[in-house]
C-alpha cells in the first residue's frame, strides 16, 4: 500500500511539474514574440509613416507645380503639330527670362498617349498637358532629383524642393494610424534626447530629407517599454494562465492531502481496532471465564452471586462502551437543542459530585458568586467536561494528583479551566488530540484503557455551543484544557 501511494504521488508529481513547466513556457514563447512583433511593428510602422508624410510634401509641390503652369504670368504653354510626324507637340516657355540678358527659357515635348491633332492650345489640351507634366515632376520627386525643364520654373521648383520640411504634428497622426493598423496602443515620442529614453522602447532612425541619402533629417520615436506592454496588453491571459496553474497546484495539493488523509485513516482504523480488541477482549474474557465456572462447578450460592456480580460489571462496561461509540457516531449529524439555561457553577458542582475521586486525589473548586448562565444542552456539555475530568484522574501519574477548576467571566464569554499536575501534553500532541480515534502513541502499550473518541466527542460539542478549547501547559508539569463559552 506504501510503494502504490508513493509511486501515484511521484507520478502526479511528474505530471502536475510538466503541466506547469509547459504552461510557463507557453508564456514566455508567448512573451518573446509579442516583444519581437512590437518591435518589429513599431520600426515598420515609422517607415511607413515617413514614406506618407513625404508621399503628402511630394503631392503638395506638384500641386503647386501645376498652378505655377495654370498661371499665365509665369509660364506660356503652346501646341501645334508643325512635326514630320504631324503630332500635338506642346511648348511650355517661361514670360520672363531668369537671366536678363538671354531670351525666355522653353522646351517642346509631346504626349503619346494624346492623339488629337490640335494646332492651337485649348483649354482642355492646356489640362492634360499640366496633369501629364504634373506626373513628369512627380517621378522626378519621387527619384529625389529636380530637372530644369525651363530656368524658371526649375529654380521655382528647386525653392520650393528646398523649403519643404518635415511635418512633425502630421507625421505624429500618421504615425499613429499606421501603430493602430498593427494594434499597438501606446503613446510615443518623436526625437527624444537620450536622458528621456530610459526604460523605453526607440525604433531605428529613418531619413525624412527629399534628398536622401545624400542629406540626413532623421526622426525616431520612444515607445512604451515592450515589457510593460506585454504586461499591460496580455494581462489577463497572462491572469488566466497563472490561474489555471494555481487550480492545479491546488487540485495537487488537495488530492496529495486527500491521499495522505486516507492512509493516516487506514492507520487509525486499524489503531482503533486495536485498542477497540484490547478493550472489549477483557470483559467478555473475564464473562467467559465466569459462566464456564458457573456451568462446570457446584458452587455455593454465595460464590454465585459473586459470579454473577462479575458478569454484570464486565456486561455493565461493555454497554458504556457500546454507548459512547453510538453517541460519538450520532453527533456527526445530530442537531440536539441548544435553548437549556446551564449554570456552569451548578453543573461543575454536580459533576464533582458523582464523579468516582480515587482516594489520593485532590480535587479543588470554589464556585463563583457572580452569575456563570449560558445557553446549550446540559446532557452534552455536562458529558463533554466530565470527559478531560475522567482523562485528568486516569492519565495523572504524580505521586499527589491534583486537579483543579476554575471559571472566569469576560465581557462576552466564560471561561472554565481544567488544571492538572500530570505528565502534560507534549507540543506536536496538542492539536492533534481532538482527532476521532487518535490516542497519543505508546507503542503496544495498553496499560491506561481508552479508544481515542472522547476528546473528539468534547470538540464537536464545544463547537456546536459555538465556543472553544484550547490546551496549555501548566508549569512545572500539567496540562491545561481552557474552554471558552459565549454567553
Amino acid at each position: 500500500m506504501q510503494k502504490n501511494i508513493v509511486f501515484i504521488l511521484v507520478l502526479m508529481s511528474c505530471c502536475v511539474t510538466g503541466i506547469t513547466g509547459l504552461q510557463l513556457y507557453w508564456n514566455y514563447k508567448n512573451y518573446q514574440t509579442v516583444v519581437a512583433n512590437f518591435k518589429k511593428d513599431a520600426n515598420n510602422a515609422l517607415d511607413i509613416a515617413v514614406d506618407r508624410e513625404m508621399a503628402q510634401r511630394r503631392a503638395t509641390l506638384v500641386l503647386i507645380v501645376k498652378k505655377w503652369l495654370a498661371d499665365t504670368t509665369i509660364v506660356t504653354i503652346t501646341c501645334d503639330t508643325l512635326n514630320k510626324d504631324h503630332r500635338t507637340a506642346f511648348t511650355m516657355e517661361d514670360v520672363v527670362p531668369y537671366y536678363a540678358d538671354e531670351k525666355a527659357d522653353k522646351i517642346t515635348l509631346g504626349i503619346s498617349d494624346f492623339k488629337d491633332k490640335v494646332g492651337k492650345i485649348t483649354p482642355k489640351a492646356k489640362t492634360i498637358f499640366i496633369n501629364h507634366f504634373g506626373e513628369i515632376v512627380k517621378g522626378d520627386l519621387n527619384q529625389s532629383t529636380v530637372y530644369y525643364y525651363t530656368q524658371g520654373l526649375g529654380h521655382r521648383i528647386e525653392d520650393a524642393f528646398k523649403s519643404s520640411k518635415f511635418n512633425q504634428s502630421n507625421f505624429s497622426k500618421i504615425y499613429k494610424e499606421e501603430l493602430a493598423k498593427r494594434q499597438i496602443s501606446t503613446s510615443f515620442n518623436l526625437n527624444t534626447n537620450s536622458a528621456q529614453q530610459k526604460g523605453l522602447f526607440i525604433t531605428h532612425k529613418a531619413n525624412t530629407a527629399f534628398r536622401r541619402p545624400y542629406v540626413n533629417a532623421l526622426i525616431w520615436a520612444s515607445l512604451e517599454n515592450p515589457n510593460s506592454y506585454y504586461l499591460r496588453e496580455m494581462k489577463w491571459l497572462i491572469i488566466s494562465s497563472l490561474l489555471l496553474i494555481a487550480i492545479t497546484l491546488f487540485c495537487f495539493y488537495y488530492t496529495i492531502k486527500i491521499l495522505l488523509n486516507q492512509h493516516k485513516l487506514v492507520a487509525i482504523k486499524n489503531e482503533f481496532i486495536s485498542n477497540m480488541t484490547h478493550e472489549i477482549h477483557t470483559p467478555l474474557s473475564s464473562i467467559q471465564i465466569t459462566t464456564e465456572a458457573l456451568q462446570r462447578f457446584n458452587l455455593d450460592d454465595e460464590t454465585k452471586e459473586k459470579y454473577i456480580d462479575i458478569i454484570l460489571y464486565q456486561t455493565k462496561k461493555l454497554n458504556l462502551l457500546s454507548e459512547e461509540i453510538l453517541a460519538s457516531a450520532k453527533l456527526e449529524n445530530a442537531e440536539f437543542t441548544m435553548n437549556e439555561n446551564i449554570d456552569l457553577d451548578e453543573l461543575t458542582l454536580s459533576l464533582i459530585k458523582h464523579t468516582s475521586l480515587p482516594e489520593n486525589i485532590n480535587l479543588k473548586y470554589t464556585p463563583s458568586e457572580k452569575n456563570m448562565v449560558i445557553k446549550g444542552n446540559k446532557t452534552h456539555l455536562t458529558r463533554s467536561i466530565a470527559n478531560i475530568l475522567e482523562n485528568a484522574i486516569k492519565y495523572n501519574t504524580s505521586t499527589n494528583p491534583t486537579i483543579e477548576f476554575k471559571i472566569a467571566r469576560s465581557q462576552k464569554a466564560i471561561n472554565l479551566s481544567i488544571i492538572d499536575n500530570g505528565p502534560g501534553i507534549a507540543d506536536e500532541f496538542k492539536q492533534k488530540i481532538f482527532e476521532q480515534f487518535y490516542r497519543i502513541p505508546t507503542g503496544n502499550i495498553h496499560d491506561i484503557k481508552g479508544y481515542g473518541l472522547g476528546l473528539s466527542y468534547v470538540k464537536k460539542v464545544i463547537s456546536e455551543h459555538k465556543g472553544s478549547i484550547m490546551i496549555s501547559d501548566n508549569h512545572p508539569n500539567g496540562s491545561i484544557f481552557s474552554i471558552n463559552l459565549p454567553r
